[in-house]
């Protein structure tokens, strides 16, 4: 588990591919001081295992599933990535739950300053995911956990405020419109819908239970 709080970001050095598999050997430091085989490291938001490292790199596999639904087929030697390894189970918990499991992907469609902040509009490439893009709820883009600021459902497109610091440590700074960007919804939307959906089709329904659809929507939990 991570919490969306980019630690660095890291140089692609080389990318073994064969069809929809890759091996990404990625350069960093800061995140380099405790790497162990096996360790989870999210890149640009994609929970990773670490095959391979030194002091000064470390080495992934890619999965066709991971390529076909995220930026990581983008990458090219030179690209930079955001990097987070996963949470302590005693560090702060800066961010929200991300699971480093990107729904898909999405298209900035706009890029503005607003003060001393820059607003990124998102257009997700499945319509499906825009059900769990909530006002003022948590979404992660390219492992960020940011806010979404506005939401509008007749066109699909959501905004995000980022301030300056998020803006200079992460890849942000080089995204602009047409770029790609990885999406996780919040993963606490997703159990929810999932559940009240595998209710709705009458499985392992108890007598008696009162939580329905109905019932959250008018006690206002959704």
């Amino acid at each position: 588990m991570f919490t969306g709080l980019v630690e660095e970001i890291g140089t692609m050095r080389r990318i073994y591919r064969k069809g929809e598999a890759m091996i990404l050997h990625i350069e960093a430091s800061k995140i380099m001081d405790d790497v162990q085989l096996g360790d989870s490291i999210a890149v640009n938001g994609v929970c990773l295992t670490v095959i391979a490292y030194d002091q000064a790199s470390f080495s992934v596999d890619v999965m066709p599933q991971t390529f076909r639904h995220t930026n990581l087929s983008q990458l090219k030697p030179g690209s930079r990535v955001n990097l987070e390894r996963a949470m302590k189970a005693n560090g702060r918990f800066g961010g929200h739950i991300v699971q480093g499991h990107a729904d898909g992907t999405g298209a900035i469609i706009g890029r503005s300053e607003d003060a001393n902040a820059v607003v990124f509009e998102i257009k997700p490439d499945e319509d499906a995911m825009f059900k769990f893009i909530i006002p003022q709820g948590s979404v992660t883009l390219d492992g960020i956990s940011l806010t979404v600021v506005k939401a509008d459902p007749a066109d699909s497109v959501f905004s995000v405020s980022i301030i300056p610091h998020t803006l200079a440590e992460t890849v942000l700074q080089e995204k602009n419109s047409g770029s790609t960007i990885n999406i996780e919804c919040d993963v606490l939307g997703k159990y929810v819908d999932h559940l009240l959906h595998y209710r709705s089709r009458g499985e392992q329904t108890k007598p008696g239970s009162r939580v329905t659809e109905q019932f959250l929507a008018e006690n206002g939990f959704i």
